[in-house]
């Protein structure tokens, strides 16, 4: 899959002492859009940080069982935003590193665009209660409205990509 920033999954840069184990974690989410009107409205959920701060995302979770990144991606955004949709096209991955309890993790996130097919946009079935609130964003606004900058060029990608899905 195409990275978000090249041709490959972006180079991680290493933010935490090497003396400490490190885990691998794998996630999958995306760009869901509301395609029934023009001002094409993508869903994204607010998270609380470990400071309390609260920071606008993609909806994202682990696969479970035996899913592969795409079902995860469908089954995580409409948990996270009650939103279900259809997969239209990979919009790439990011990877970072972060430290937690002791040990560091380097995330892989693989991104995907969506088309809105049903739901109501709510947090209410987000099983780790991780969402604090969910919006509707133009996608035009979107990548202002999103928190890191990571995401922010999946979003770019997400707008350049979805005029051929139209």
């Amino acid at each position: 899959m195409p990275s978000a920033i090249g041709a490959h999954v972006a180079p991680a840069q290493h933010s935490a002492p090497a003396s400490l184990p490190t885990v691998e974690e794998v996630s999958a989410g995306g760009v869901v859009v509301d395609t029934s009107d023009a001002e094409l409205r993508v869903a994204i959920i607010a998270r609380l940080n470990r400071g309390g701060r609260l920071e606008w995302c993609l909806p994202k979770g682990h696969p479970e069982g035996k899913e592969n990144n795409e079902e995860a991606a469908v089954r995580e955004i409409a948990e996270e935003t009650g939103i279900e949709g259809s997969i239209l096209a990979p919009l790439g991955s990011i990877d970072y590193w972060f430290t937690v309890s002791g040990h560091r993790v380097h995330k892989t996130v693989h991104h995907y665009l969506l088309r809105a097919t049903g739901g109501e946009l709510t947090i209410e079935n987000d099983p780790d209660q991780e969402a604090v609130d969910v919006a509707w964003v133009p996608i035009q606004e979107l990548a202002r409205k999103l928190s890191f900058p990571n995401e922010r060029r999946i979003a770019d990608l997400a707008r350049e990509v979805l005029p051929g899905h139209l």
